[in-house]
């Protein structure tokens, strides 16, 4: 008896104690998870979520930084319908916009094209990427020297070939086009590499039973790589004409919003509210209704074009 009661306490289960603790590993991974997060979580709350509650806070004051806001509720807002200045920058940024997706999107989805077919070497890939490690200002200044009216070897080599100069910069028709030009320069090897890690993931058994079936170069494109490419291309758009809307720097380094208004992009004139007229309350409303521009055009582009959705089983 003595015996089997001492086996039967043997075989009794341990003791919550003595089991595994869970709760505390648990607790643990997540101090260790949230300490690893904190400084991201510190950056994004202390740069980007306080400036972002406090521009929406001064865009219903009077606030020109001498002196404390003074609550004016819809003032500004009100203003801003009756501005000709705003509804001018918000025409030429729609205008910069238009012309920059355009080009940047055909042309770097003709360079992921070509680096999926022909180019496969790594250095030539890497290449493309040089102008977007650029920076934006540097990348102006060099575009700016070299297409000036009087010295820039753009304008040399079209004297050279018996043709007008064309004041790139200084003419009203054509500044917009050029800053959407040294701007799709600067972004389209990036924006081609994005769309090539988009045709690198299509199986390559769809293309071959497309050949198979006598499908031309363009149906093949048509119906099997733009459908399956559809997710980062969406992403791409949305990228490009977020960063597009928010376009500053290479305004800022060559026309300075001229001539007579014609480069005055809805970034720019927001500095110029704000930190040229110290008109803070003014340029913060601007900024909150780009804000809210922005975010319905990237709704309405992740809407209708399904970018959540891949045609890719």
């Amino acid at each position: 008896m003595t015996t089997l009661a001492k086996h039967s306490r043997s075989a009794t289960p341990a003791s919550p104690s003595s089991k595994p603790r869970g709760g505390f590993r648990q607790s643990g991974d997540l101090r260790i998870a949230l300490f690893f997060i904190a400084p991201a979580l510190i950056g994004f709350v202390f740069f980007y979520l306080v400036p972002t509650v406090r521009g929406i806070y001064l865009s219903f004051t009077e606030y020109n930084i001498l002196g404390d806001p003074e609550w004016v509720g819809m003032e500004n807002y009100q203003a801003i319908a009756k501005d000709p200045l705003f509804w001018n920058s918000l025409a030429v940024t729609g205008q910069y916009v238009f012309l920059n997706i355009v080009l940047q999107t055909a042309l770097a989805l003709g360079l992921a094209l070509l680096m999926h077919q022909v180019a496969k070497s790594t250095i030539i890939r890497g290449a493309l990427l040089l102008p977007y490690l650029m920076s934006n200002v540097i990348a102006a200044l060099l575009w700016f020297w070299m297409l000036d009216y009087q010295i820039g070897v753009v304008n040399q080599f079209i004297d050279w070939a018996g043709l007008p100069r064309v004041a790139f910069f200084g003419s009203e028709e054509w500044a917009i086009p050029t800053q959407a030009l040294i701007n799709t320069w600067r972004h389209m090897g990036y924006t081609a590499l994005l769309i090539f890690a988009g045709l690198q993931a299509i199986p390559g058994h769809v293309y071959e039973v497309a050949k198979l079936d006598g499908a031309s170069a363009w149906q093949t494109f048509r119906k099997i790589t733009t459908p399956l490419l559809r997710p980062v291309l969406v992403l791409v758009l949305v990228v490009t004409v977020i960063g597009s809307f928010q376009v500053f720097d290479t305004v800022a380094v060559t026309t300075g919003g001229g001539p007579v208004n014609a480069t005055r992009v809805i970034q720019y004139y927001i500095y110029q509210r704000a930190f040229t007229e110290s008109d803070f309350g003014y340029g913060s409303a601007i900024a909150v209704i780009l804000f809210l521009i922005l975010a319905l055009v990237a709704f309405i582009q992740m809407k209708f074009l399904k970018g959540n959705e891949s045609d890719l089983d």
